[in-house]
């Protein structure tokens, strides 16, 4: 069965994590990704971050897994040429260089349309235009732009940034979604056009529950479902509310047995009022549920870390799997926190694709994220991340140079 992106042809120009991450799932939804590197270094995550010494690191592989590598030098007229020869004969070019870095090696929009007007520019910069558009950033800048950070953490500390690569990664995956839609766009207007992904942007719209309760708090002047209700103070913007819920079912991560030894024996519960009763039956607290302080959702508002702390009582009793089996019976949210170890361990995530093994020539076998979504006619298969220049001889003769020219190209170092 033939994949969703067959036939697309992908100019992959970007390096590190945020065009990478958008690069390789459109290389697992099918497209023929080239990545273009630069002869003798490539990607600079090929040597960051390195396990094992002269080998493609594990932050290169993860990011570039089924792409072909060419090395070409773009400042040499032949190398330039070679770029325009792909840039007519592909569908994308993705880039997330610096700003302005791909008009000053001679491809502007202008010229690009010159060789290909079908040609889709999509990039991923750090902002938006505006006064910080020139500005380089990072996954954690771009956390701290977005608005993540200033609403993560203990009220009593300092903003904090998340594990989770939201300003790389997430961008990756808007800029993605863009793609597919200027591809689908292209088949009605037959013109290709900029798309336009800024870090700045994509933190902003996974912290939209934030941007909500910035404006209920204008309004209000106090939010009951955060941690700082009743007895604390609110400013004029949105605090940090430690693990409480982002949305209208209170919830927090409470301590399960082995907590003492174990940094992640801990359970995520929501205090879901639909089961309610059956929370009070499992830790033994029926009293609750005539108790006027606590028989209703809003009553039980100004009384939720007692709760909370109630309920731990009954979790420290529990390993946090066996804690999760006793609430899964009652249909109570919940949800272990699961470390990297144990995720990397998991059969059900080896058997769906999401966690996949890959042998790669030089590293060896090691563990990745597979594809998170999941087609049922084009399924995914994932493949190593290529060798540096290992595809080059292969690309330029599918754009018609032949074995002499493409000798004379290396001899001259221009490959």
């Amino acid at each position: 069965m033939g994949k969703a992106l067959d036939g697309v042809r992908i100019l992959d120009f970007t390096h590190v994590q945020s065009g990478p991450t958008c690069t390789q799932l459109l290389a697992w939804l099918g497209a023929d990704v080239i990545k273009v590197e630069r002869a003798g270094e490539g990607d600079i995550t090929r040597g960051q971050l390195r396990d094992i010494p002269d080998v493609d690191s594990l932050y290169f592989t993860m990011l570039n897994h089924n792409k072909r590598s060419i090395t070409v030098d773009a400042k040499n007229p032949k190398g330039k040429a070679v770029l325009e020869a792909l840039v007519k004969k592909c569908d994308v070019l993705v880039e997330n260089f610096a700003p302005g870095a791909l008009d000053r090696m001679g491809f502007t929009w202008e010229r690009i349309q010159e060789l290909n007007p079908k040609m889709i520019v999509a990039s991923v910069k750090g902002f938006g235009p505006g006064p910080y558009e020139d500005c380089k950033v990072y996954e954690n800048v771009a956390q701290c732009a977005g608005g993540a950070a200033s609403t993560t953490g203990f009220d009593d500390g300092p903003p904090l940034v998340t594990g989770a690569q939201i300003g790389d990664s997430g961008t990756g995956l808007h800029l993605a979604l863009g793609i597919v839609a200027a591809l689908y766009q292209r088949k009605s207007t037959g013109r290709g056009q900029k798309v336009l992904a800024a870090m700045q942007d994509g933190v902003l719209n996974l912290c939209r529950v934030k941007l909500r309760d910035q404006q209920r708090l204008a309004r209000t002047g106090v939010m009951h479902e955060y941690p700082q209700y009743p007895n604390g103070k609110f400013g004029d913007a949105v605090p940090r509310a430690g693990n409480a819920s982002g949305g209208g079912q209170p919830g927090w991560i409470l301590k399960c047995k082995g907590w003492e030894t174990d940094p992640n024996a801990y359970i995520y519960f929501i205090t879901q009022a639909p089961v309610w009763k059956d929370i009070c039956t499992v830790i033994g607290r029926e009293e609750w549920l005539t108790d006027p302080r606590y028989a209703t959702p809003k009553a039980r508002l100004p009384h939720l870390m007692e709760i909370f702390g109630e309920i731990e009582a009954w979790t420290k009793t529990k390993n946090k799997f066996d804690a999760m089996d006793i609430l899964n019976e009652h249909d109570i949210p919940c949800g272990p926190i699961l470390s990297m170890k144990e995720i990397a361990e998991e059969p059900s995530l080896r058997k769906t694709g999401t966690i996949v093994e890959v042998d790669h020539p030089t590293r060896g076998k090691y563990l990745s994220v597979g594809n998170p979504i999941k087609m049922s006619d084009s399924a995914t298969e994932v493949t190593r991340s290529p060798l540096l220049g290992e595809h080059t001889d292969e690309v330029l003769a599918e754009l018609g140079y032949g074995k002499d020219e493409v000798a004379a190209l290396r001899a001259e170092k221009v490959i």
